[in-house]
């Protein structure tokens, strides 16, 4: 199955004509596919016409935040729910393409785990395109995902890709940069991109001044994030002896001074240096008080979670005696337990609910959340 994840702010007119597009690709190439559609928190009608669609098409999920959440909300929501093996997400303006699935499809197949659409001829004013343009080659030279498009909301992925990325704040237009610091495989394939026909572009200049804080959120968080002393650390040291060099410099200034003061007439707290150095010093101290803060914290809240990713494994795997999972204790690692298991699903304990029922009867179809 196909899970196409899509969400949606104030795109009213859009949604059924999409959906046409979408069954009608299905259908000319035998897809077997589900429609999840994420209202974030629209302003308009479109939470309507998505329960009206999800009524008459089996295929059709809906999900209605209660306010704007922002589209990795959107997103991370229906990553959660969707049960496809593949999952491909596009926008809901009717600019991205459905008939390029199949096209996503066999890249996908080829041995990639995320495939980014590329808009190489955009219909989108020059405002938006020159600053996008800049911005990728920004994130493709800095995390060294070569990538044409970064910001392009059409793109497909396997299901286990989701099982290692969290996405919070801004971060989906780096799904594929996070996913490659995983060890997941990337590709990219040119999309046809369409003229909007309804509503305007719900993106103004903000986004890339929060696009550039978040690259370096990512970059800091796929270089460092399992060792954040080594960068704070680094500047750190440098600091710290930076001031020590100075005040080394200022101590034998001070020394000449006290035999013949021919040599330094200037007094020791009238030389910037000495204000320099002190701040040095203290800069280096911190950002080394603060780096080892950091690898504390990272030290504890990493122990649930995996640094590595475990692409296929032969015969049965061995318990792993690691962190929180201890010999005889009856857990797992996640890497380890099968894919939508739980500590909770073991011997003694009763299994959880699969997602959306309440243990008894399926749940409704068309879903409201929080």
């Amino acid at each position: 199955m196909i899970s196409l994840v899509i969400p949606v702010y104030n795109e009213q007119e859009s949604l059924v004509p999409l959906h046409q597009e979408i069954a009608e690709t299905a259908r000319r190439h035998g897809l077997d596919v589900e429609v999840i559609f994420v209202d974030d928190g629209s302003k308009d009608g479109s939470w309507g016409v998505i329960a009206d669609l999800a009524r008459r098409h089996d295929e059709v999920h809906g999900i209605r935040f209660r306010r704007n959440f922002g589209k990795a909300a959107a997103l991370s929501a229906g990553f959660h729910v969707a049960r496809g093996d593949t999952i491909l997400t596009l926008d809901a303006d009717l600019q991205d393409d459905p008939a390029e699935i199949p096209r996503f499809l066999a890249a996908l197949a080829e041995g990639r785990d995320v495939i980014s659409g590329w808009k190489r001829v955009r219909h989108d004013p020059w405002h938006k395109v020159f600053p996008s343009r800049v911005f990728n080659g920004m994130v493709s030279w800095l995390t060294g995902v070569k990538l044409h498009d970064h910001n392009c909301g059409m793109k497909c992925y396997r299901a286990e890709v989701f099982r290692e990325v969290r996405l919070y704040g801004e971060l989906h237009r780096f799904i594929p940069v996070l996913a490659a610091a995983r060890g997941f495989k990337v590709g990219e394939i040119e999309i046809n991109h369409r003229a909007r026909q309804f509503g305007s572009s719900k993106y103004g200049v903000r986004r890339f001044v929060k696009g550039f804080l978040d690259l370096m959120t990512v970059k800091f968080l796929t270089g460092f994030g399992q060792r954040p002393q080594h960068v704070l650390g680094s500047f750190g040291l440098l600091s710290f002896f930076l001031g020590v060099l100075g005040l080394a410099y200022l101590a034998v200034v001070w020394f000449v001074r006290l035999f013949d003061q021919s040599y330094f007439t200037e007094p020791l707290h009238n030389r910037p240096l000495l204000t320099y150095s002190v701040a040095a010093l203290l800069l280096g101290t911190q950002l080394m008080s603060i780096g080892l803060i950091a690898e504390m914290i990272t030290a504890y809240q990493g122990r649930d979670e995996d640094s590595y990713s475990i692409a296929e494994q032969t015969g049965r795997p061995p318990p792993l005696a690691r962190g929180p999972w201890l010999p005889g204790d009856g857990h797992q690692s996640p890497a380890a337990r099968p894919a939508g298991t739980s500590d909770l699903d073991r011997p003694g304990q009763p299994a959880a609910p699969p997602a959306g029922t309440d243990g008894n009867q399926a749940g409704p179809r068309t879903t409201e959340h929080v």
